[in-house]
């Protein structure tokens, strides 16, 4: 089991969660966050300190969200590891509510 974040974090990209991650499992996009499902250790600890409640449980994401596991694991391969929080994007709020922001994913 480990948690993954989803579409909400497109464009919102807040670090709240790196901070609390005792294993630094988050890795950084352009302008997402993924968890590295082999270095996840299902602590729980992100989750709740995510402000775009972009995180979840592999076996407990929304409906819809599903492929997120499978873009998690694989960008996560590939981006580099993020282990302070940061500032977010100047523009983060105004995202917070936007729907359907996969196709803003940048790879």
């Amino acid at each position: 089991m480990t948690y993954v974040v989803t579409e909400s974090c497109i464009k919102c990209k807040y670090t709240d969660c790196v901070d609390v991650c005792p294993v630094d499992c988050f890795r950084e996009g352009p302008n997402f966050l993924v968890i590295d499902p082999d270095e996840c250790i299902d602590c729980t600890l992100c989750e709740p300190e995510c402000p775009a409640g972009a995180i979840f449980r592999d076996d407990d994401m929304p409906e819809g969200q599903e492929a997120f596991e499978e873009i998690n694991a694989r960008l996560a391969k590939i981006w580099p590891a993020i282990i302070q929080k940061k500032a977010a994007p100047e523009d983060a709020d105004a995202w917070l509510e936007v729907k359907d922001k996969r196709g803003l994913l940048e790879e």
